[in-house]
This record gives C-alpha cells, sequence and structure tokens, in this order.
C-alpha cells in the first residue's frame, strides 16, 4: 500500500497552492461576506479550470472523478488559502447525482453534472434537516438540491439569509418545493453517499484552516518579544504549538485513510479528528495572539472564525464519535 502522495498529486496540490496564493484569498474573503460575491465567482473559475470541480464528476459527465484522495488534497489547500463558497456542497451534489446515475437514474447527472465540472453551475446542497436543514451560500448558488425524505429536488429559492460565525458562510432554508428530480430509494442511498464526501472535504478543509492557523502562529511567536525576547522561546508557548502540531499531524492520516477505504466510520473519525485539531489551533493563536487576534483587520481572524463552523458542518462532533463506536 502506498503511504505517500504520487508526484502527480504533489504537482496538482503545489499549482492549486500557487494559484491561490496569487489570488489574495484574504480580499476575496471579506468581499464575500459582505456580500459581494463577485471576486469569489471569479476564483470559482478558475478553481474548475484547475479541475477542483471535476474530481467527484465520473468520466461520462465531463469529470475526472470520483478521486477520494485527490479531494483531500484539494481541500486541504482551499482550507489552508480560506477559499469561501460553498466548494464542499458543490462536490457533495455531484457526489449525490453520480451515485444516483450508478443506480439507475442518470437523467439529473447528464443534465446538472457538465455544468457542475466546469463551474458554470454553482451548486449548494442543503444537509439533512436533523443537521440544521440550512444550505450553505443559497443566496450566490444557481442551483439549490434538497433532499426530502426520498425526494431530490432544486429548490425554487430561499428564505433569509443567517449569518454564521464565520461571516463568509452565508446560511438560508430553501423554500419548500420546487422541481422534482427523483425519487425512490435510490435517493436514499445517493444522499448517504453525499455526505460521506462532504464529511471527507470538510476534514480536509479543517486540516487546511488549522495548518494556516498554525503557521501563522509560529510566525507571530518568532517575531513577538516580552522581556527582551521572542515568545517562541518560553516553554509553555512551545508545550501549546507543538499540542496544536501534534493534533494536526494526528488527523492528517485519518483523513487520508478515509480517502481511501471511502468508509462510514473511518469518515467520521477523520471528521471529528480535524474538526477538533483546527478548533484547538484556533484556541492556540487567539492565546498566543492575545487581544491583537481578535481585531478583524488581521487576516487571522478569517481563519479563527472557520475552524468552529466547520467542525460542525456535516456531522457534529457528537454525532462522528457515536458513527465510530458504532461501528466498533
Amino acid at each position: 500500500m502506498r503511504f505517500l502522495p504520487t508526484e502527480e498529486q504533489r504537482a496538482f496540490t503545489r499549482s492549486l497552492d500557487a494559484m491561490l496564493t496569487s489570488a489574495d484569498t484574504p480580499a476575496v474573503v471579506r468581499a464575500w461576506g459582505a456580500g459581494s460575491p463577485e471576486p469569489g465567482l471569479a476564483l470559482w473559475t478558475r478553481l474548475a479550470e484547475a479541475g477542483v470541480f471535476a474530481l467527484a464528476v465520473p468520466e461520462p459527465y465531463e469529470g475526472v472523478g470520483p478521486l477520494p484522495v485527490e479531494v483531500a488534497l484539494a481541500f486541504v489547500e482551499l482550507g489552508r488559502h480560506g477559499v469561501p463558497g460553498p466548494v464542499v456542497e458543490t462536490t457533495a451534489a455531484a457526489a449525490l447525482l453520480a451515485e444516483l446515475a450508478r443506480r439507475g437514474d442518470d437523467g439529473p447527472a447528464k443534465r446538472l453534472l457538465p455544468g457542475i465540472a466546469s463551474g458554470e453551475t454553482v451548486t449548494t446542497l442543503a444537509p439533512p434537516v436533523a443537521a440544521g436543514g440550512r444550505a450553505l451560500d443559497a443566496d450566490v448558488a444557481a442551483l439549490t438540491l434538497v433532499v426530502t425524505g426520498d425526494e431530490l429536488r432544486i429548490a425554487p429559492g430561499h428564505g433569509p439569509v443567517r449569518a454564521s460565525a464565520d461571516p463568509a458562510r452565508r446560511l438560508a432554508r430553501p423554500a419548500p418545493g420546487g422541481r422534482l428530480l427523483a425519487s425512490g430509494p435510490a435517493v436514499t442511498a445517493a444522499a448517504e453517499h453525499a455526505v460521506r464526501w462532504a464529511m471527507l472535504a470538510t476534514a480536509a478543509q479543517s486540516v487546511g484552516v488549522g495548518l494556516t492557523l498554525l503557521d501563522r502562529t509560529v510566525a507571530y511567536a518568532k517575531r513577538r518579544t516580552q522581556f527582551g525576547t521572542a515568545i517562541g522561546s518560553f516553554q509553555a508557548v512551545k508545550h501549546r504549538l507543538a499540542d496544536t502540531l501534534i493534533g494536526l499531524e494526528f488527523a492528517r492520516p485519518l483523513l487520508f485513510g478515509a480517502a481511501l477505504t471511502f468508509e462510514r466510520a473511518d469518515l467520521a473519525a477523520a471528521k471529528v479528528s480535524a474538526g477538533e485539531a483546527a478548533h484547538a489551533a484556533a484556541l492556540t493563536a487567539l492565546r498566543i495572539h492575545g487581544a491583537v487576534g481578535y481585531t478583524e483587520e488581521l487576516d487571522l481572524s478569517l481563519w479563527l472564525r472557520k475552524a468552529r463552523p466547520l467542525r460542525d458542518a456535516w456531522g457534529a462532533p457528537s454525532r462522528c464519535r457515536a458513527l465510530v463506536l458504532g461501528a466498533s
């Protein structure tokens, strides 16, 4: 078994990193949170051109997938750079439509998947009602998919936009009714499959967010001085940063192991581990930065606000732990 990314996979992540570094994502995130999605949609097009949204789309529908490992690698980079928008939901929606096609109903896949893969159709998918039922960025998405029972529909609109702890995560409840795309047991099974993809992508985003929080905090600890000494030399600061690194390094193999097995319990373990590691990284960043860490002007705040919502999205820690325990 291979435990390291291939050279092709490493080249893919390097190209994503270079593209996102040049895109000034902090400015894109701030604009998105302020209700100006144009810079984010421009970045969306560039991500599509890089092949990010084609990774969960099978080849017959103009994709290159399904490639769970590549999705995990890509979403770590999206998390590291704080990319806004329904990137997880678009990937999960693609997986839902692809699974529905695999089970015999390929009509929705033929109509919708090419647009998702190319980035022309910004898509969001509402999570199960038990998980809140609010769709991310439904006010920006061209297509909002909703599963109710065993029915898959296109929502005709959405309710009021609700703020999240992360201003760049804009939530709204889809309007009832809408065009029926499919119904029956295959929809229920495809929706469960989509949740697995959403858990994988969200876990990868969390790892990326945690890595950026750690990198920025280490850099700050090296240049911030007290009593004429860099605070990074203090034993208590070293221990806290080391604990944060250990948490992220334990989450990373769980993430890629889950991408390989794609078992629900493995995905749940990766999700809870990555979410808790990113949340711990956020707490560490706040404590070491002190009061300056709370200021919106500091780019660090963009990642601080992502850690908690990502930890709870598509599988809260208690739910993920229950799935792991149920499989043991």
